[in-house]
């Protein structure tokens, strides 16, 4: 059973359709880490041009949902609620592996460093227990 459904994460986080890239939190440490899940159906918005007949799903788009997830975890602490996090910066990113429809992502954030509203996360991306990608996300977070 999921710790967060989407109806709950849109209550921690901004986003909406399409944007909101994660389908539930299934481990959270609020202001550390979380584990999110997002699974990817062909019905997506994306795929009907990237790419017709080959779908694969943007890489920038597993990037933005474990910036998401990472965002749940921080905004679920009692010291950033009602707050926003923002992408300060994305370094070392790297995609192993294709994304596609049928596929659940496994979206872990661990925050490695935070200092007052700026903090960096390392976040993974895998499919069946394989890494699909992985960045460090440097983010902020801000009340407006």
């Amino acid at each position: 059973m999921s710790l967060y459904t989407a109806k709950e994460i849109m209550k921690i986080i901004p986003h909406r359709y399409p944007f909101l890239l994660i389908d539930t939190i299934e481990e959270l440490e609020k202001g550390s880490r979380a584990v999110g899940r997002k699974c990817v159906s062909m019905n997506e918005p994306y795929f009907q041009g990237h790419f017709p007949g080959n779908p694969v799903m943007p890489g920038v788009l597993i990037i933005e949902a474990l910036a998401q997830t990472g965002a749940v975890a921080m905004l679920s602490a009692d010291a950033w609620k009602g707050k926003t996090a923002y992408f300060a910066g994305i370094d070392r990113a790297k995609f192993r592996r294709k994304v596609v429809p049928g596929d659940v992502l496994t979206l872990e954030a661990k925050v490695v460093k935070c200092k007052g509203p700026m903090g960096i996360s390392e976040a993974v991306a895998t499919v069946d227990g394989k890494i699909v990608a992985q960045a460090q996300l440097t983010f902020a977070i801000s009340g407006d």
